[in-house]
């Protein structure tokens, strides 16, 4: 009989997200009256942009033409699309970075879990605790972790820990490690990293040969000008960082499926004999093996978010995401429950009543309330005793699921 990857039976219970699903496909059969909402994952509800609509129409007609018509397309993605997101998303913040250096693809999710691919076994990794789950998952089931202890953490990992004491941002670690997993504006929290901050770990990073893989899927949600939205934005970045961006929260291609991966020229890991080698060679001979390429048709709706009319639409969408952000801490904060995030980014992170831990708080908003939410020990240990409410989601949903939160 053929044998399975045992890594995969290493993997705690479910993952987070199809356990909220199970828990609350049960609990709306038994109470099929009951009008669940849903501020859990983070997934956007209103519609892609006019701009996109328009391109990604106007795609469609030219592909009903032989002129117009288009098949396999670069692995990398296409040209025009990654010259407009070189130029208007790093270029104009004073990243040097090229055309070159972008890889489209069809989800951060996707290319931080790939990225593993082209990288040794022998790693030492680091993780945030609370973390996005994949960052973790994926590691374990490609073999790179040992088993869970009793409150879910896989030996082979290095946790850092990010709590209320250290504004949600993770120390330095003490030891050394080779592959740093960074989030900011960060998932679940909603906390933010300062230059000097990311200054902190890019010179860590360089002064000890890590990789820094930074998660920057929340950028466009940065309401300070002084921000960071890149860690290309730090000198020395080039040296050790792969970037993750995507278009799924800014423009609403959750259900359309693009992003893009930054992998810099000359950016060096080293082989098992020693020698130098760099990872772009790396990453684009896998995506040219595993990977056919993001349509033409979503690609040229990707483009238009950088038309003027594309910016103004995409602006919009974001600011309606962080009025539904605030509102949510204004009313928390109302019925005297402590938050953080929500003002840098889509998540408000809070921590639970006394008494209930984050799956019985998660139990008890379901059933009483009718709303749902994401358990914070399902991002980590470290996020025991805390809950992640999600802005995305109608005006009218979110000021409902608060009001329904204050009558409890």
């Amino acid at each position: 009989m053929v044998q399975v990857n045992g890594n995969y039976l290493k993997l705690k219970a479910g993952y987070l997200f199809p356990e909220i699903a199970r828990r609350v496909k049960a609990f709306s059969e038994a109470n099929p009256e009951a009008q669940v909402i849903r501020l859990g994952i983070g997934d956007v509800t209103e519609p892609l942009p006019e701009a996109c609509r328009t391109a990604m129409k106007a795609a469609i007609d030219a592909m009903g033409t032989s002129e117009g018509f288009h098949g396999y397309g670069p692995e990398q993605g296409y040209p025009w699309l990654r010259e407009a997101i070189a130029r208007h998303d790093f270029q104009s913040r004073g990243c040097e970075v090229s055309a070159e250096e972008i890889f489209i693809s069809d989800g951060s999710k996707c290319d931080s879990s790939n990225i593993l691919d082209i990288l040794g076994e022998g790693n030492r990794i680091a993780v945030t605790d609370p973390v996005y789950p994949v960052y973790v998952d994926s590691n374990v089931m490609a073999g790179r972790t040992g088993d869970a202890d009793g409150v879910g953490r896989y030996g082979g990992l290095t946790y850092l820990p990010i709590t209320a004491a250290n504004g949600f941002t993770a120390e330095i670690p003490s030891g050394k490690v080779d592959l740093i997993y960074l989030c900011f504006p960060n998932n679940p929290t909603g906390a933010v990293a300062s230059r000097e901050q990311l200054k902190a770990w890019v010179d860590y990073a360089r002064a000890s040969g890590a990789l820094i893989l930074f998660d920057a899927a929340y950028e466009a949600f940065i309401q300070d000008p002084e921000l960071p939205h890149s860690i290309y934005e730090i000198e020395g970045a080039r040296e050790c960082a792969i970037e993750f961006r995507s278009f799924s929260k800014n423009a609403g291609f959750t259900g359309t499926r693009c992003a893009l991966t930054v992998v810099p020229r000359g950016l060096m890991g080293t082989a098992a004999d020693g020698e130098k080698v760099e990872l772009w060679g790396l990453w684009n001979r896998r995506q040219c093996t595993k990977f056919n390429g993001v349509s033409y048709i979503v690609q040229r709706g990707a483009e238009a978010v950088y038309s003027p009319e594309g910016q103004a639409q995409v602006k919009a969408l974001t600011a309606f995401y962080m009025e539904n952000a605030a509102i949510i801490r204004r009313e928390l904060t109302a019925a005297g429950i402590q938050v953080y995030g929500g003002e840098q980014a889509p998540y408000v992170w809070l921590k639970t009543p006394e008494g209930l831990d984050s799956w019985g708080f998660f139990d008890q908003l379901l059933q009483r309330a009718h709303v749902v939410g994401t358990p914070g020990s399902g991002f980590g240990a470290a996020g025991e005793g805390y809950f992640r409410l999600s802005a995305f989601n109608s005006r009218a949903n979110v000021e409902e699921a608060m009001r329904r939160v204050r009558a409890l």
